[in-house]
């Protein structure tokens, strides 16, 4: 009798594979797509402080940190001195950038999620240099500092 080696797999030996690279996948992922909303939430922080920077230029000009937003006196609402969404690059944008309050001296900017990145929690910074993260999307309930 001869016997001869045959070259390749066995279709048992694939499913093995095939099913230990799907379990490899469901685990990493979920973490894939937190450091996605990680990256996200970096770049909305960075965007607010430039926002920041915009609102302290148009105080200098102006005296006065109303006249910066759409709405009515106190003009909150979206920005008229700067970009209303966040990322300012690219098209798909997750951010909505809004002045929460604003008075002659002080002011707050939000950065409020959407989109897939809803459920991540608002961002803040104020006239004062505090950043907050909240727990609720439109920059409402508890708070951590970012």
């Amino acid at each position: 009798m001869n016997k001869t080696k045959s070259a390749g797999f066995t279709l048992i030996e694939l499913m093995i594979v095939v099913a230990i690279i799907g379990i490899i996948a469901a685990l990493a992922y979920p973490s894939y797509q937190d450091q996605i909303k990680k990256a996200r939430r970096a770049d909305a922080q960075g965007v607010l402080m430039s926002f920041a920077n915009t609102m302290e230029r148009y105080y200098t000009e102006n005296n006065t940190y109303t006249g910066a937003g759409t709405g009515t006196p106190p003009d909150t609402g979206a920005p008229t001195i700067f970009e209303t969404e966040a990322p300012l690059d690219g098209d798909t944008k997750y951010y909505d950038l809004t002045i929460k309050t604003a008075s002659a001296t002080a002011y707050t900017l939000c950065a409020d999620p959407k989109g897939t990145q809803n459920g991540d929690g608002g961002l803040s910074v104020d006239s004062t240099g505090n950043r907050k993260h909240y727990a609720n999307d439109d920059c409402t309930g508890a708070t951590t500092n970012w």
